[in-house]
């Protein structure tokens, strides 16, 4: 089985560079800067697992979970960029979903660093790691989801590397939500291989929809005015609900 680590590890290595070059070739790197940071980061990371685990166990895990934790924030990230991307023809919709993810997320990482602290377990590296990755996994699929499913009800093209990044990012966002939900985290079965050739289907998934750039399609500006009316209707409402206080503290 340390065999099939090894071999899945190398195979991520090799993935992950063809996409940097693919990248930095289609200037998709400029378009996607938080995607393609995090892939260098996971590629940079896998290469000094490879040299920590030949070197010192020790090491290997210091920079194992100095590596988990940063690659949840760079993750968040991805998310708010696709966001940010997808939602570029929309600006007010835009920013309330980024304000509102951002909210969100922060939500989820207080919650997984209370639920740690007041485990009887107490606060330990790995269960604390589990319980923050855990929220934050979570809010990543159901924002992953949410978007898909607004681009879905006003008919939004996607275009081709967005949807790759979602299509991609989605499916290894999922696998992971169900290993920390039902598989244990420290038997290496076969979900835990499972997990790891997930990130593979995802590389290839990245590879083949972002090999070359495409425009996002025009799309229709229907979800901007669905989201201007919302909010004149929201401060209609509050406009009549200060009127109607204004009047009470006088009575």
């Amino acid at each position: 089985m340390e065999n099939l680590s090894q071999l899945i590890l190398w195979c991520s290595i090799v993935l992950e560079l063809a996409l940097l070059v693919a990248g930095l070739c289609n200037r998709l790197v400029g378009r996607f800067p938080f995607f393609f940071g995090y892939i260098a980061f996971v590629f940079l990371q896998d290469l000094v697992f490879v040299f920590a685990l030949h070197w010192s166990r020790q090491v290997y895990t210091v920079v194992y979970w100095v590596a988990e934790f940063s690659g949840l924030a760079l993750g968040s990230l991805v998310v708010l960029e696709t966001y940010k991307v997808s939602l570029a023809a929309y600006p007010g919709a835009a920013r309330m979903a980024r304000n509102a993810l951002a909210f969100v997320f922060v939500t989820a990482l207080a919650r997984g660093l209370a639920q740690a602290m007041v485990s009887p377990a107490g606060w330990k590296t790995d269960t604390t790691a589990l319980e923050i990755e855990r929220a934050l996994r979570t809010v990543q699929a159901a924002a992953i989801l949410a978007l898909v499913a607004l681009f879905l009800l006003y008919s939004i093209p996607f275009g081709r590397n967005l949807r790759g990044i979602l299509l991609g990012y989605g499916f290894f966002i999922g696998e992971r939500v169900i290993c920390l939900a039902f598989v244990s985290q420290r038997t290496r079965d076969f979900w835990f291989y499972a997990y790891s050739a997930s990130y593979l289907v995802a590389l290839s998934l990245w590879l083949g929809h972002l090999w070359s750039y495409q425009p996002i399609p025009q799309p229709k500006a229907s979800l901007d005015l669905e989201y201007q009316r919302v909010a004149a209707g929201t401060r209609r409402r509050l406009q009549e609900t200060r009127a109607y206080l204004r009047k009470g503290v006088r009575w």
